[in-house]
């Protein structure tokens, strides 16, 4: 999760301007992608991060217990195993997962295996480039939205668009033709190269924010191979890489995986990995806030927000209230918070003091994750759809995985 999907790129068009970035937690990580059912179309939370500049580190995941790691050939036998039978190219998924899990660094056990094919099958029921029903309808009404704001007709649009495109044909035929995210993401890259070109007023700079069988942020995949080696070689661009099957599951991995989380349930990773990370840990955080404080928060994990350049946000604004009790000045809160998106804020003052004091008025110790309650949206889907949705959704997969150990 990543709560930036192409689905939200596509819900505001060709935009003239970027959408504000999610920050970046310490990694192995804004959010997001955001996950959709294999019979579901993928959904994205409407939630803004706040603008936190914490740089991006990597942690490798520590094996629980005192078991020998296992070798290359009894991970990949152990793979082979939990994989459910039926899928195409079945080696061709165990090489991907395991070269992921190498490179990365994460332990070869079946929970980490079976936490990445869960999170596979419900992004794109093993598919690596995964097709998207009524992809050239949805494309073109976008495109029709943003010309309609521009005072452009969309007939102008499309006979600007019948000029060939670096591929041989039409991006009036591309659009039409249009199957897969990979092809689509394909299509922005021409068509931001030659917009000059094609002799539009509108800005065609590529809007898809995520893709691949897992959904992985664009934008957290040139984040991570700053600060991570990424093990293959790129034939044009790490934005590309995110739409094959390789590279969607090394950056999957990485995301759900490659960082500290303090759960014992695998259900709060998947929350996360919908809703930003550490977003379970600060949930249950803003739910004591609440119980505290008398004030009713929204639970979605997002503990700062900004105004401008001042802090702002409920949260905040409750905290604040209680900075007497809490003992702790404005900015001395205001530094805890800033380092919401990192594993290092549940030891922090304010994360201690704030569990002293609402674990003593409940009179017992209150729960340190919870699933956030985000809404999601996609123009997709057509039923109300939540984080807690998809974190349930993964997890039966997740455990008919583990089931075939």
């Amino acid at each position: 999760m990543t709560r930036h999907l192409f689905s939200l790129a596509l819900l505001t068009g060709l935009c003239a301007c970027s959408t504000t970035p999610t920050s970046l937690p310490p990694a192995p990580v804004p959010a997001s992608a955001i996950p959709a059912a294999a019979s579901e179309p993928a959904a994205t939370a409407v939630i803004t991060p706040p603008p936190v500049s914490t740089p991006v580190t990597v942690s490798p995941l520590t094996p629980p217990g005192s078991k020998a790691a296992l070798t290359d050939s009894q991970a990949r036998a152990l793979l082979n195993r939990l994989l459910p039978q039926g899928i195409a190219d079945r080696q061709g998924w165990n090489n991907d997962i395991l070269s992921a899990f190498t490179a990365l660094k994460l332990p070869y056990r079946a929970d980490n295996f079976c936490a990445v094919a869960a999170v596979i099958e419900q992004e794109s029921s093993w598919q690596g480039d995964p097709t998207v029903p009524n992809l050239p309808a949805i494309v073109w009404g976008k495109i029709g939205e943003r010309a309609n704001k521009y005072l452009v007709p969309l007939p102008v649009v499309k006979a600007a668009l019948l000029k060939t495109s670096p591929n041989g044909k039409s991006y009036k035929t591309r659009i039409d033709s249009l199957r897969t995210e990979r092809e689509m993401n394909l299509l922005f890259e021409d068509m931001a190269a030659e917009a000059g070109k094609l002799g539009l007023p509108l800005n065609m700079k590529n809007p898809i924010r995520t893709g691949g069988p897992m959904q992985v942020s664009v934008e957290f995949a040139e984040a991570h191979v700053k600060i991570w080696p990424y093990p293959y070689q790129t034939g044009s661009s790490i934005r590309n890489e995110v739409f094959t099957r390789r590279g969607g599951v090394y950056f999957g991995s990485a995301i759900l995986l490659q960082y500290p989380a303090p759960y014992q349930d695998m259900r709060y990773r998947f929350a996360d990995f919908n809703a930003g990370r550490y977003s379970s840990r600060n949930a249950a955080f803003q739910a004591a806030l609440s119980q505290l404080s008398g004030r009713k928060l929204a639970l979605d994990g997002d503990l700062l927000s900004y105004s401008g350049k001042q802090a702002s946000g409920s949260s905040y604004r409750a905290l604040l209230e209680l900075k007497t009790k809490l003992e702790m000045t404005q900015s001395e809160i205001e530094r805890d918070l800033q380092q919401e998106k990192n594993s290092v804020f549940a030891q922090s003052e304010l994360y201690r003091k704030l569990f002293v004091l609402a674990d003593k008025q409940a009179g017992k110790p209150l729960p340190r994750e919870r699933i956030p309650q985000i809404d999601l949206h996609s123009p997709k889907i057509s039923r109300k759809l939540t984080t807690q949705w998809f974190a349930d959704k993964v997890n039966v997969r997740y455990q008919a995985c583990m089931a075939r150990q």
